[in-house]
């Protein structure tokens, strides 16, 4: 059952449309992935149709296991709500590709993924979880994408607009909501739902609002969702973010049939929509002078940042492109992250807490160097570099819940896994059986 409070708040917004919103919710959630094309896997999805406003998404016709497919777990697509991914039309209408953005509240990461996708080798994205537990599934998901222009970081709104002024072209605030629009596929949801929450989230979606504010550039844009249905946390907010921080609202070219309600925003709603609730607006800073922090080294005097060169050589030929990437040692790990990027990603790295600072691409294991996990998702990997073998779903299942494997026939030596010629990730076959470097952290650990 849906709160009595929720429907009469939103007969009042929905008019004569109420029943048919109601009923909207009640019936079965569309199913819907985004898919890496760069990754050119062949796929087996059940496809419907495409999603009229992002490249690359589509409905399926039912939900597969995905826990099944070794496709899922290589990052070859993203299982996303649809009505999200129209965040890739607001890129494409506003945002340019070159462009340094920031995901300040991203987890799990599917709108990380988009923009990581839209500004590639080009820009890059600062993918932030306040949330410590939740900060681990983002990286997760960031580094199986494969773009390295990310860094992932794990801080308050406040850290960004206090020691990153005026450096971000776009900021994406996706706001922790009362999440009405996941009454269909949340039971939880509905139950949590009340009058004070919905007035508790939005005051804090202001404070975070404000807290990060300064670190957009002027003349930058502020794009603002929620997944939720009620004017507190959209309308009202939007009008606050003009009033208050003096963001100028954009319009959005939508297309009538999308079935887009625009108001002081846009809204995706399940009776006109194939897809979730969703709001979304966009606002440009007022222009001015930009002051941002002198990027300048400020290591301790006499501190280095020792490089095994060996060490580095090695990792560099597991790259594509390894021109546009610069690497950094500590301790028996070496990451990888654009070169273009350089001065500001150390500047981050050294006042941010980091979880992924571009990928981790290789360790020191006893007097050998080995790739990490990342390093095989990556786009710019070059697999020649290892010994590859491929293998069927029946091994690689196994080899995703980190059992032990058995490849007969093949050399002593690191291996990479490939599933229909897509890596899946590494094995040191020693024989009798394959010691398996899958990510403890990411198995399947139920079937």
């Amino acid at each position: 059952m849906l709160p009595i409070d929720f429907i009469s708040r939103m007969s009042a917004q929905m008019g004569t449309e109420i029943d048919a919103f109601c009923q909207s919710i009640e019936q079965e959630t569309p199913v819907s992935v985004r898919i890496n094309e760069d990754k050119k896997a062949p796929l087996e999805l059940p496809i419907d149709s495409p999603i009229d406003w992002c490249e690359g998404g589509y409905y399926l016709k039912e939900r597969p296991s995905f826990t099944l497919d070794p496709f899922f777990h290589a990052g070859c697509y993203y299982v996303q709500e649809a009505s999200s991914m129209f965040l890739q039309e607001v890129l494409l209408q506003f945002i340019y590709p070159n462009s340094v953005v920031l995901d300040l509240c991203a987890a799990p990461g599917g709108k990380s993924t988009i923009l990581s996708e839209y500004l590639k080798e080009n820009g890059l994205l600062v993918s932030n979880e306040v949330v410590r537990q939740r900060v681990f599934i983002l990286a997760e998901n960031m580094q199986k994408w494969g773009n390295g222009n990310v860094i992932v970081t794990n801080n308050k709104p406040k850290d960004f607009g206090e020691k990153l002024p005026h450096i971000f072209d776009c900021i994406l605030v996706d706001a922790p909501c009362s999440g009405e629009g996941m009454f269909r596929k949340d039971a939880n949801a509905r139950e949590e739902w009340s009058e004070a929450n919905v007035k508790m989230c939005a005051e804090r979606q202001r404070s975070i609002l404000s807290d990060v504010w300064e670190a957009l550039k002027p003349g930058g844009y502020l794009i603002y969702s929620t997944c939720t249905f009620n004017q507190d946390e959209n309308e009202k907010n939007a009008q606050w973010i003009e009033e208050t921080l003096g963001g100028k609202i954009q319009p959005i070219d939508v297309e009538p049939e999308w079935n887009i309600v625009e108001t002081i925003g846009y809204h995706f709603y399940p009776h006109k929509v194939k897809g979730e609730g969703f709001y979304i607006a966009i606002f440009q800073k007022p222009t001015g002078p930009i002051q941002t922090p002198s990027m300048k080294d400020k290591s301790k005097k006499g501190e280095k940042n020792v490089t095994d060169l060996a060490f580095e050589k090695s990792v560099r030929s597991w790259f594509q492109h390894p021109e546009k990437w610069t690497f950094k040692q500590q301790d028996r790990f070496m990451a990888a992250y654009p070169l273009k990027f350089k001065n500001l990603i150390e500047y981050i790295n050294e006042r941010f807490i980091c979880v992924v600072l571009g990928l981790g691409a290789g360790e020191l294991r006893g007097r050998s160097y080995a790739p990490q996990h990342a390093m095989c998702m990556l786009k710019d990997f070059r697999k020649e570099a290892f010994t590859c073998v491929e293998v069927s779903k029946e091994v690689a299942l196994p080899y995703l819940r980190q059992e032990a494997i058995v490849l007969e026939g093949q050399p002593i030596t690191l291996i990479l896994l490939t599933y229909q010629g897509v890596p899946i990730g590494f094995v040191k076959n020693v024989g009798s059986h394959c010691n398996n470097l899958y990510p403890k952290e990411w198995r399947i650990r139920k079937m």
